[in-house]
């Protein structure tokens, strides 16, 4: 996943694009960029790895050095971006979230017709480089980013950058997020809300699906409007966001919350305390304990002053390390309790497992493990949300594989919890992690949690249900 913010502004922007940048750090990886605009320096631009350091860090120096009152920046899970574009156009600049499915399809497309990439994304094509041909395609803005949503297979929003405004284009099917703030000086578009308060701004407008938006500092005006069909990625509210953000103005934290309470309300287990894993599982917690009125505590704590993301080292190996250290267990509050875990949902399950195996090593009775969102038992194919390279890295895949003794299974009877595939996955999973019980949430309670039709959602990676 990756996340933006752009600012236009009656005065600088720069040090509200440089924070509303760094409040997307939990989405990004790997690169950052910042782009601004002045009449007097033109067009800027910096591009830093995330790989070893953080935002705040990298860009402190550069931004002594921007100026502008138009500027945009985000920080991405895989390309360097924001690109810089000439064309008929004009000069403009572009960042993108995106998952590109037919990328190798269309770059080759466009290179038969004798096109020229100069960038590179861990050694392949840059997503964000090729979008911006695609815009360039058209004959203005407005037909190029039509072009982008008519051509690409997956997602894609993005914010372009131009000399007198920030054009927000968000997704065909809005699978991910842009919002318009406002303050007193300046209006601004972002991924995250959680990027708001601290800079003054208020939410305004939350962009429909397709819908492009043309922002300048005294408003904004409609080029598209909106799809009528929306598919917005429903783990949005279980894991990316960040606890005070809002999507559809539903509130990540208060829609974990209820997730927690949803589990809570079909469970009988009883236990000595309930723990959310943090981060992301503590809103969840929150909501099961309180209805369960079972006591809330901390059995592990997070160690964030070095290692604050735990997919920051490149090599799966020293990821799964550093998962390790940053959480340590109290074995004040685990020996000889019982314990029921909240967390958001099981990928690999390698991470739990240590969790797990630390839980019994400092005398746990018992480790219940429930479960915010459904079994993931389909690969997303529209956001870059895991990156393995093999189904089998899923723990329900590796489950199923277990059960039937082979792979390439038909996960459609492993995700129907009326069926007895799914209770034989599910506990094959409790057996592998080494817990007491597991439990799932079930997905017309995420669905409900969230406030939601379901067809406005995206619920592929649980049903296999969404489309292009």
């Amino acid at each position: 996943m990756s996340g933006f913010f752009g600012s236009i502004s009656k005065k600088d922007c720069v040090s509200d694009v440089f924070y509303g940048t760094d409040y997307h750090s939990h989405l990004g990886t790997k690169r950052a960029g910042m782009a601004f605009f002045s009449a007097e320096k033109g067009f800027q631009r910096a591009i830093h790895s995330l790989e070893d350091g953080y935002f705040r860090n990298k860009f402190e120096n550069d931004i002594t050095y921007f100026s502008g009152t138009i500027g945009i920046g985000v920080i991405s899970d895989n390309e360097a971006q924001p690109i810089m574009v000439t064309s008929h156009l004009g000069k403009f600049a572009v960042a993108t979230v995106s998952k590109i499915v037919n990328i190798d399809e269309l770059a080759e497309e466009l290179l038969k017709r004798h096109r020229t990439f100069s960038e590179t994304s861990q050694g392949s094509i840059n997503p964000t480089e090729l979008v911006s041909m695609l815009i360039a395609e058209g004959k203005d803005f407005k037909s190029g980013i039509e072009n982008v949503y008519n051509r690409v297979k997956g997602s894609c929003s993005m914010l372009i950058l131009t000399e007198t405004s920030i054009i927000a284009a968000r997704d065909k099917l809005g699978r991910t997020p842009i919002i318009i703030g406002k303050n007193e000086y300046a209006y601004s578009a972002t991924f995250e809300t959680c990027a708001f308060p601290n800079l003054n701004y208020e939410i305004d407008k939350y962009i429909g699906p397709g819908e492009i938006i043309e922002i300048t500092s005294d408003g904004y005006q409609q080029l598209r409007k909106p799809n009528d069909k929306m598919q917005i990625c429903s783990f949005l509210w279980v894991y990316y966001g960040y606890p005070p953000s809002f999507y559809e103005n539903i509130n990540v934290d208060e829609t974990r919350y209820r997730c927690g309470e949803a589990l809570a309300k079909k469970d009988s287990i009883d236990a000595d305390f309930v723990a959310g894993i943090p981060d992301s599982g503590v809103g969840h917690a929150m909501g099961y304990s309180n209805e369960k009125k079972i006591p809330h505590q901390r059995p592990y704590s997070k160690y964030t002053p070095t290692w604050p993301r735990s997919f920051m080292p490149q090599s799966q190996h020293m990821r799964d390390l550093v998962a390790k250290m940053k959480l340590i267990p109290n074995s004040s509050v685990i020996k000889d309790k019982r314990g029921i875990f909240l967390d958001d949902s099981i990928v690999r399950g390698t991470q739990l497992k240590d969790n797990v195996h630390d839980l019994h090593k400092a005398g746990i009775k018992e480790v219940h493990m429930r479960i915010a969102c459904p079994p993931l038992t389909y690969p997303c194919e529209f956001l870059n949300f895991s990156r393995s390279r093999s189904n089998l890295d899923l723990a329900t895949h590796n489950a199923v594989k277990q059960l039937e003794g082979k792979e390439n299974v038909d996960m459609k009877e492993y995700s129907d919890t009326a069926n007895g595939k799914y209770a034989a996955m599910v506990d094959k999973i409790r057996e592998n992690l080494d817990l007491t019980s597991l439990k799932f949430q079930q997905l017309d309670d995420l669905v409900k949690a969230i406030g939601m039709p379901k067809e406005k959602l995206c619920t592929h990676c649980w049903d296999g249900s969404s489309y292009y």
